[in-house]
C-alpha cells in the first residue's frame, strides 16, 4: 500500500536516492493486498514464496539484479531471524556487494529459535552496520543477541491527516472503537466485558479473523449486542472514516507466552485523528501511548471500562497530547531518524572494506602471553575484583562524523577503597568535569571528592567496572564530550590529556586512544593488544604468539573514548564484572568500522595492583571475563576451543617450568579444567 511507504517517500524528500523492492502480493492481518504505486512512489514488485512472515522467500532474480548495482547502504526491513533476510544477505555475499546493511526488528519476546534460525539471526546481527527497532525491548534483544552497537528505537510511521477533524459533542453515549485482527490476544472479549459494566459504552469493531463468526453470539451472551456494531474488515482508505465515527479507541491486548504488542500503530493513527486512546499494558503499548492516553492492566475489564469513560471526559486534554505524540511518529519525523541512523552507519565505512565478525582473527582479551601481558591485566599483579577496573565506558553524542577535538574531556574514575591512590589520580584532573563512582561506598572517598570539588556517586554496592561507568555516564556532566577512563592507581597530567585528545581527533575513525604506560620505577608496560579469537589462543598454547596479527585494542587503565563512537557502540556489557570489558567494547566498535590506537608520545604512570587484596580471587575474575568474551563473540564452540588451548598450554608449562612459575601454571590449568566462570561463582558464594 502506498500509504505504508511514507518512510521512503519522506526520505526522498530529505534528498536520499531510494530504490525500493517490496512484495508484489501479501496478506496484512488476514486481508490480501497487492502492490500499488503512484508515479511519484517508484517501487519494484517482487514475487514471494510462502506467506509466513519469518519463513517466506523473495524471487531472487530481481534482487540479484539490484544487488549487482552500487549502493551506499542496503536497508533490509525484515527481522534478523527471517529466511528472507538470510536470502538477501546470501545474495549480497555472492554478488560481492560491500555496502553495509541495516536490519529492522520488532520482536520484543526473548525467544530461542531452532536451528538454523538462531544461527542466521546471530550472523545477520553481527554483520549489521545498524539496527532499527520499533520498541525498546526489541532493541535490547538485538543487542544481547549479537548486534555490536546500540540499536535505535524508531517508531512506526503514520500519515497525518491534512486537517484535524472536529470531534462530535457528547450525546450521552460513548462510542468505543476497536480496529485490528479479531483474535483472542487482541482483547476483543475484554472490550465486550467492559461494555457490560457500563451502559454508556457502545462499540464499533472493525477487522477480520477467527473470532468474527462468534462475536455476535458472545455479545448477546453479555447482553450488549444492541450496543455493538461489527463492521468487518475495512480497506485502508476507509480507516480515517472509521476514526471519525468513534469517541475513544480501545487497544485491550492481552500478552501470551508467544506474543505481545510490538508497537500498536493503530493507537498512533487514532491520536493523529484526535481520538483519545485507552490501551492495556501489553508489550510496547505503554511506551507508545505514554501520557498521550490511558494505560490499564491487561485482562482487567473493570479498569478498562473506567478508563474508557475517563478518556472521554478528558478528551480535550488527551486530544492535544495525542496530536503531539502523532507528530513524533509522522513519516517526516521517522524518516529523519532513519537518515541519522544511516549517516552514523556510513561514517566509518568505505566500499573497499567491510568488517565481519567471522573474518576477524584475534587473541584472547587480556589473555596469558608467552612473555608478557598488559600490566594492568596480569592476574598475578593487577587489581583485584574489588579494585577499580580499567576499561572504556559509554557516552552520548548525537550525530556522527569527526569532531575538532577542541571541546572538553569528561573524566570518570571507578574507585574501590584506597583513598590515597584516588587522590593522587584526581589531583592533576580536578579542573576537568570529573565523576568518581565509589564501589566501596567509603566515607573517606566521599569526603575527598567533596574537598576536591568533583562529583561523587555511591551506587550502594560493588557494581563492577562496566556497570559503574554506565551509572556515571547515564547523567553526563559534559554532554557530548569525549570521556577519559582513569584508574585510581594511574596518573596522567593535563598536557597528556590534551595530546591524547588531539590524537583521537586527528583521524575520523579512531574510537579510542591510550597513552604509553610506565610503573613507578619507569618500566614500560604493553598497552596495545590484538583482539581475541580461539585460533590465537592455540597460537599462544603452541608458543607461537609472535605470529599473532590483526586489528588491535588498547587497555583501559587510561583510555580516552570518542563520544561519537560510544554513542554508536553503546555502553559496557554489564555481564563483565571486572576484566575483558575494554576488549568487548573495542571489538564491538571494531565490527562497526572503528579503530583503536596507542599514542606512544604520551605517557601515564600506572602503579598496577595498587588496590590488590586477593590474587586468587582476582585471577578467577580475570579468566571468567575471558570466558564471557569467548562465549559472547565465538559461541560455545569457540569457548571450548579456547579453553582447551589454555588448559593444554598451562599444563605443558606446569610440566617444564620450575618454582613459582610452575605452580602458577598448574593453578591456571586447574582453573580452566574446572571452568573460570564456575570458579568465580564459588568465590562469590564464599563472600
Amino acid at each position: 500500500m502506498s500509504a505504508w511507504r511514507g518512510r521512503e517517500q519522506a526520505l526522498r524528500g530529505e534528498g536520499v536516492d531510494v530504490t525500493l523492492a517490496a512484495a508484489r502480493n501479501w496478506h496484512a492481518g488476514g486481508v490480501p493486498v497487492s502492490l500499488s504505486a503512484a508515479a511519484d512512489d517508484p517501487v519494484t514488485g517482487v514475487a514471494t514464496i510462502g506467506r509466513h512472515p519469518a519463513l517466506f522467500l523473495y524471487d531472487p532474480r530481481p534482487l540479484w539484479r539490484l544487488l549487482g548495482e552500487r549502493w551506499d547502504l542496503i536497508d533490509v526491513h525484515e527481522e534478523p531471524f527471517a529466511l528472507c533476510t538470510a536470502e538477501i544477505l546470501l545474495l549480497r555475499a555472492l554478488r560481492r556487494n560491500r555496502a553495509p546493511y541495516a536490519l529492522y526488528t520488532a520482536q520484543n519476546l526473548r525467544k530461542r529459535y531452532p536451528f538454523p534460525f538462531g544461527l542466521l539471526e546471530r550472523r545477520a546481527l553481527r554483520g549489521a552496520a545498524a539496527v532499527s527497532a520499533c520498541n525498546r525491548e526489541a532493541a535490547a534483544i538485538a543487542e544481547a543477541k549479537g548486534f555490536p552497537g546500540r540499536a535505535r528505537v524508531i517508531p512506526l510511521g503514520v500519515e497525518l491527516p491534512g486537517t484535524v477533524p472536529e470531534r462530535r459533542a457528547d450525546a450521552g453515549t460513548i462510542t468505543v472503537g476497536l480496529l485490528g485482527r479479531l483474535v483472542p490476544e487482541k482483547g476483543v472479549h475484554m472490550l465486550l466485558d467492559a461494555l457490560a459494566r457500563d451502559e454508556r459504552l457502545h462499540a464499533r469493531i472493525a477487522g477480520a479473523g477467527p473470532l468474527a463468526e462468534t462475536l455476535q453470539t458472545d455479545a448477546a451472551a453479555r447482553a450488549v449486542a444492541d450496543r455493538v456494531s461489527f463492521l468487518g474488515a475495512i480497506p485502508p482508505d476507509e480507516v480515517a472514516e472509521f476514526y471519525r465515527g468513534i469517541d475513544v479507541l480501545a487497544v485491550p491486548s492481552i500478552p501470551t507466552a508467544r506474543w505481545t504488542e510490538q508497537f500498536g500503530r493503530v493507537a498512533v493513527e487514532a491520536m493523529a485523528h484526535a481520538v483519545p486512546v485507552v490501551s492495556s499494558d501489553a508489550g510496547a503499548l505503554p511506551d507508545v501511548v505514554g501520557d498521550a492516553g490511558i494505560v490499564v492492566p491487561h485482562g482487567d475489564a473493570a479498569a478498562l471500562a473506567d478508563a474508557l469513560v475517563r478518556a472521554h471526559e478528558r478528551r480535550e486534554e488527551l486530544r492535544d497530547a495525542g496530536l503531539r505524540r502523532a507528530r513524533e511518529c509522522s513519516w517526516p519525523a521517522v524518516a529523519r531518524q532513519y537518515l541519522a541512523m544511516y549517516r552514523t552507519a556510513l561514517a566509518n565505512r568505505t566500499d573497499a572494506e567491510h568488517t565481519d565478525a567471522e573474518h576477524t582473527d584475534a587473541e584472547p582479551a587480556d589473555a596469558e602471553h608467552t612473555d608478557a601481558e598488559p600490566a594492568d591485566a596480569e592476574p598475578a599483579d593487577a587489581e583485584p575484583v574489588e579494585a577499580s577496573p580499567r576499561t572504556p565506558g559509554p557516552s552520548t553524542r548525537s550525530g556522527s562524523g569527526g569532531s575538532t577535538g577542541s571541546g572538553p574531556v569528561e573524566v570518570v574514575v571507578v574507585a574501590y577503597g584506597a583513598p590515597e591512590l584516588v587522590e593522587r589520580a584526581l589531583a592533576p584532573v580536578v579542573a576537568l568535569p570529573v565523576t568518581v563512582v565509589d564501589n566501596s561506598s567509603m566515607p573517606e572517598i566521599a569526603a575527598l571528592c567533596q574537598r576536591l570539588g568533583v562529583r561523587y556517586l555511591d551506587p550502594g554496592a560493588n557494581l563492577g567496572f562496566g556497570a559503574a561507568v554506565n551509572r556515571a555516564l547515564a547523567d553526563r556532566l559534559a554532554p557530548g564530550a569525549d570521556v577519559l577512563l582513569l584508574n585510581p592507581d594511574a596518573r596522567i597530567d593535563p598536557a597528556g590529556i590534551s595530546a591524547l585528545h588531539r590524537a583521537l581527533h586527528a583521524e575520523p575513525r579512531l574510537a579510542s586512544v591510550g597513552p604509553a604506560q610506565v610503573d613507578e620505577r619507569g618500566r614500560e608496560a604493553r598497552v596495545e593488544w590484538v583482539f581475541p579469537s580461539p585460533g590465537r589462543a592455540w597460537l599462544e598454547a603452541l608458543g607461537l604468539a609472535r605470529l599473532n596479527r590483526g586489528p588491535r585494542y588498547v587497555i583501559g587503565s587510561v583510555l580516552l573514548l570518542r563520544a561519537e563512537a560510544v554513542a554508536q557502540v553503546g555502553g559496557f556489557d554489564e555481564r563483565f564484572f571486572l576484566y575483558a570489558e575494554e576488549a568487548d567494547w573495542a571489538y564491538r566498535a571494531h565490527l562497526l568500522g572503528w579503530q583503536h590506537r596507542a599514542v606512544p608520545a604520551v605517557r601515564a604512570v600506572h602503579t598496577g595492583a595498587g588496590t590488590s587484596t586477593d590474587p586468587r580471587r582476582r585471577e578467577a575474575h580475570f579468566h571468567a571475563g575471558q570466558e564471557r568474551y569467548y562465549r559472547k563473540h565465538f559461541g560455545a564452540t569457540g569457548w571450548a576451543a579456547a579453553r582447551a588451548a589454555q588448559w593444554i598450554g598451562a599444563t605443558a608449562r606446569g610440566c617444564v617450568l620450575r618454582g613459582d612459575r610452575a605452580r602458577d601454571a598448574r593453578r591456571r590449568a586447574a582453573l580452566y579444567r574446572l571452568g573460570p566462570m564456575r570458579v568465580e561463582q564459588q568465590w562469590a558464594r564464599s563472600r
